[in-house]
C-alpha cells in the first residue's frame, strides 16, 4: 500500500537517501548524510533516532538486523518500497521548485550561486 506523505524534512530526505544503497546503522546514516551534503548537514543522534522512529511509523524505513559491537546493540535500517517512492517524489518536488527559481534567475541575468 503506497502512502501519501507530506514533504520530507531535509534530515528525513538525507536519511532516506543514505539508505538507497542498502541497510545502515545509525552512525552510518549520520556519516552518509554528512558526506552527501559536503558536511553541511550534521544530524545529531537524538534527531536521527526521532526521525527514524517517525519514518518507521510512516512505513518509509524498516528496522532490520541487530548486532552487538563493543557491547552495544547496533540496529540496521533499510528503505522500504514506500520509502523509495517518497524519496523519488520529494526529489522531483525539489527539482520542480528549484526550476522555478533558477529559471527566473536566468531570465533576470542572475547566475545561480
Amino acid at each position: 500500500m503506497t502512502r501519501q506523505n507530506p514533504s520530507l524534512t531535509e534530515s528525513q530526505y538525507f536519511i532516506l537517501a543514505a539508505l538507497m544503497d542498502g541497510p545502515l546503522h545509525g552512525y552510518g546514516i549520520i556519516k552518509a548524510a554528512e558526506q552527501a551534503t559536503d558536511g553541511r548537514l550534521r544530524i545529531a543522534v537524538g534527531t536521527l533516532y526521532g526521525a527514524l522512529e517517525r519514518l518507521e511509523r510512516a512505513g518509509l524505513v524498516a528496522a532490520g538486523d541487530e548486532e552487538i559491537v563493543d557491547g552495544r546493540a547496533r540496529r540496521y535500517y533499510r528503505l522500504t518500497e514506500d520509502g523509495t517512492g517518497a524519496l523519488g517524489r520529494e526529489a522531483l518536488r525539489m527539482r520542480q521548485a528549484a526550476a522555478v527559481v533558477l529559471g527566473r534567475s536566468r531570465d533576470a541575468g542572475v547566475a545561480p550561486a
